[in-house]
């Protein structure tokens, strides 16, 4: 195993989302347009849906840093940091992505960009001020390793996936409440339009959970394998391990996390007491920290 042994995989992956995400846009906007008897909302159910991933691929780090409130780093103001960065790009044969402070006394990180030429990485100050060398280090192999493996273009496209799907099926729900669009397409469809009434209510209801579900066991999955990839990048799994768990006891969340992004940060940026493990976007720590550890074993 490599940096790069799920690189290729993650393309893959991201074509086949790609093409599992217009089918799916595809086939609610029929639906939708069937059950409204407007063929218009199913040409701009698609067109929408590609202008959205290619704003969300090109502009993806630009929007992510807006919403962190992050501001670039240089050697001269920040230079531990840029130096700990730099060595490890040169190690894992990566280019030296821009890299970015949050203020926020909250330790976190993350890191964003359609690949490794077009890539950011971002620290909190909190993340700064707790962890020692060997720790900040296993925490940025980390977020390197996702460059490493594209799996900022893979989670670009899922982002786009739920997002879309979600709109339209709150779109759809708001207008059957406020329009009654099922008693006229019942008077027009007979049985076979409050079946389709029925499809389309069910399909509105049910999309973004299911999508949100399949976003969050890709995000879960990806975490395990960068703490995996980071540490054999710095071969100290111990210091990524006891990073994470000093990221764990301070459970303040971040001033200016977004929910939409929370996947991309190191560890969720929200307090995540009394959350079902269905829902979270990030593994245990705990169980991250095992699995770090045993690689030492």
């Amino acid at each position: 195993m490599t940096l790069y042994t799920n690189k290729e995989s993650n393309i893959r992956k991201t074509w086949l989302l790609f093409t599992i995400f217009l089918i799916v846009v595809i086939g609610l906007g029929w639906i939708f347009s069937r059950i409204y008897g407007n063929p218009g909302i199913l040409f701009f159910a698609v067109g929408f849906s590609i202008l959205m991933s290619f704003l969300s691929y090109w502009y993806s780090d630009k929007i992510v840093i807006g919403l962190s409130k992050a501001k670039p780093v240089t050697r001269e103001n920040a230079r531990e940091l840029y130096n700990v960065v730099e060595n490890l790009c040169i190690t894992a044969g990566l280019p030296t992505p821009k890299i970015y402070l949050i203020e926020d006394s909250s330790p976190n990180a993350f890191a964003t960009g359609r690949n490794p030429q077009h890539a950011v990485v971002a620290v909190s100050s909190g993340l700064l001020g707790v962890l020692d060398r060997s720790e900040l280090e296993g925490v940025l192999a980390h977020e390197l390793s996702h460059i490493g493996n594209r799996d900022m273009l893979l989670s670009t496209m899922v982002v786009v996936l739920v997002g879309f799907v979600a709109l339209l099926s709150d779109i759809f729900l708001r207008s059957m409440f406020w329009r009654g669009v099922g008693s006229g397409n019942r008077d027009r469809g007979g049985q076979a339009g409050a079946v389709l009434m029925l499809i389309g209510l069910i399909l509105a209801l049910l999309s973004p959970l299911i999508a949100t579900l399949i976003r969050l066991a890709i995000s879960r999955k990806r975490e395990f394998l960068a703490d995996a990839s980071g540490a054999l990048l710095t071969r100290y799994p111990e210091g990524l391990a006891r990073a994470l768990e000093k990221i764990e006891k301070y459970s303040k969340p971040m001033k200016y996390a977004n929910k939409a992004m929370a996947h991309l940060y190191i560890a969720n940026p929200f307090s995540t007491k009394n959350i079902a493990k269905l829902f979270m976007t990030h593994p245990p720590i705990e169980e991250r920290v095992k699995a770090l550890r045993d690689m030492s074993i």
